[in-house]
């Protein structure tokens, strides 16, 4: 078997990346958490962690319970998503490339394995400090440049665009919603509620994404996003920024000639 990629995270800017390496002809295996937290979960991998499968532009990821499942969807040419949030998979299969995808924007921990190849995503990752390259992930000239040397732009704390768009848990408690994605949003009208306190439409548009129904939520989080551009179909392509990224990886791990052969075969 090719050597492996792995991806940290299975939200929309992760998949969008996993997208573009798997058209390109690589293997990957995800991570995530137990319970993710992905808004865009049309177009987000991790959404197979709650439905056993989810489907995106085409590709079909698969939740495996353990390494012997993974390795049994990757024989397959299929991507396997796998409840594993500290990375453990790594001793078990060979990856070449961890590629951490999830936005933690903050420093994250050490890998507990050396691999050849550790690629991070945006603010918290320092090249040459705690991983081997890290990719831009705010929208600029600069998205998806790849650094060798030190960072990315620093975490604004603040959404791109209209920061009403983004819907945060009004209180903490189990998220129920009113809504799903893609419906069409009208000023004021009730999208869910967490602990009985509303979450309502800024303005009119569509509901892009929304956190998983059912799950405990704390106050503040984002739960979802509205956009007012109203293209219901949308909700359901990677979004440019994760291809633009996907593009800067992809970049990344076609500079070492030295893994070519391992991931391609070739």
């Amino acid at each position: 078997m090719k050597s492996l990629i792995l991806i940290r995270g299975g939200g929309d800017l992760a998949t969008g990346v996993a997208v573009r390496l798997f058209r390109s002809g690589l293997k990957l295996v995800v991570t995530e958490l137990e319970q993710p937290l992905a808004v865009r979960r049309a177009v987000a991998f991790s959404e197979a962690i709650y439905e056993g499968e989810c489907t995106v532009e085409g590709i079909t990821a698969w939740r495996a319970q353990n390494p012997t499942e993974a390795k049994n969807f990757l024989a397959q040419n299929q991507i396997p998503v796998m409840t594993d949030p500290r990375a453990e998979i790594l001793s078990a299969l060979d990856f070449s490339v961890v590629i951490d995808a999830r936005l933690l924007k903050k420093t994250p921990e050490s890998l507990s394995y050396s691999v050849p190849l550790h690629i991070g995503l945006g603010p918290g990752f320092h090249a040459g400090e705690n991983c081997h390259a890290v990719i831009e992930t705010r929208r600029s000239h600069t998205l998806g440049r790849v650094y060798w040397n030190g960072t990315t732009q620093a975490d604004s704390g603040q959404p791109e665009g209209d920061p009403r768009r983004v819907l945060r848990a009004p209180a903490t408690g189990i998220l129920i919603s009113h809504a799903n994605i893609a419906d069409h949003l009208e000023e004021g009208q009730l999208i869910a509620e967490v602990n009985n306190a509303p979450v309502i439409s800024p303005f009119k548009g569509v509901l892009r994404g929304l956190i998983h129904d059912g799950i405990q939520v704390n106050k503040g989080l984002k739960i979802g996003d509205i956009d007012p551009r109203d293209d219901a179909s949308a909700c359901f392509l990677v979004s440019d920024k994760s291809l633009a990224i996907g593009g800067g990886v992809l970049e990344a791990i076609l500079s070492k000639p030295e893994l070519h052969s391992k991931l391609w075969g070739t």
